[in-house]
């Protein structure tokens, strides 16, 4: 199954490093280790919401309708003259649903995490989770998701595997349903960004091939 992995490490995935570095302004290694480690953030957040009738459903009808893909057809143009602020907007709206009061807790770990200030890990996000969604629509399709079990069960997959997704998972609860300081995001970026104890197949593998780390 393809994943979070194969993502940022397709065309796409390197249009979008590129895209959204040059939106914001930051360098492009920074910008892929914002992207590698939010992106399971928000896809972990999403999975947490299908655990309800209600937020499973809604998921599934924001993917049949205006998130089914079509946005991935035209990365070029997306970013050619700067994103649009209807993206934008959605994007907001996205992480707004996702993260809940969380939101500035998150864009704060992983700026401190990243090197990069919370205001432009906030504009990151807000493009990222137009596209990462999607992505998962695209995914919905080709899979011929049509349940909210399946749809979790493709969310966890798309984490990087059952074992994986599942530690991931409980991360993310956790520091979804902490009052902490944000250091449980120093459990999560570590773990993705070293691949999960995986040498071969994680995000962190990824990075140093396309980085040098």
């Amino acid at each position: 199954m393809s994943g979070l992995l194969d993502l940022i490490n397709s065309p796409i995935g390197k249009q979008l490093i590129s895209g959204v570095a040059g939106q914001t302004g930051q360098p492009e290694n920074k910008t892929a280790d914002v992207l590698a480690m939010a992106m399971p953030l928000i896809m972990g957040a999403m999975k947490k919401n299908t655990t309800t009738p209600g937020g499973a459903q809604g998921l599934m009808n924001a993917l049949s309708s205006k998130h089914d893909g079509s946005i991935l057809d035209n990365l070029g143009g997306l970013f050619g003259g700067g994103v649009d602020q209807s993206v934008m907007d959605d994007g907001a709206g996205i992480l707004g649903h996702v993260f809940g009061s969380k939101q500035p807790q998150v864009e704060n770990a992983l700026s401190s995490k990243s090197g990069i200030d919370a205001g432009s890990v906030a504009q990151i996000l807000k493009i990222a989770a137009p596209i990462l969604l999607g992505y998962l629509g695209k995914q919905t399709k080709q899979q011929n998701v049509s349940s909210p079990d399946a749809l979790s069960g493709l969310l966890g997959g798309l984490m990087g595997g059952t074992k994986t997704a599942n530690k991931q998972q409980s991360l993310i609860e956790t520091f979804l349903d902490s009052d902490g300081d944000g250091s449980v995001i120093d459990d999560l970026a570590g773990m993705v960004l070293s691949g999960g104890g995986q040498k071969k197949s994680g995000l962190g593998g990824l990075l140093g091939r396309l980085f040098g780390k």
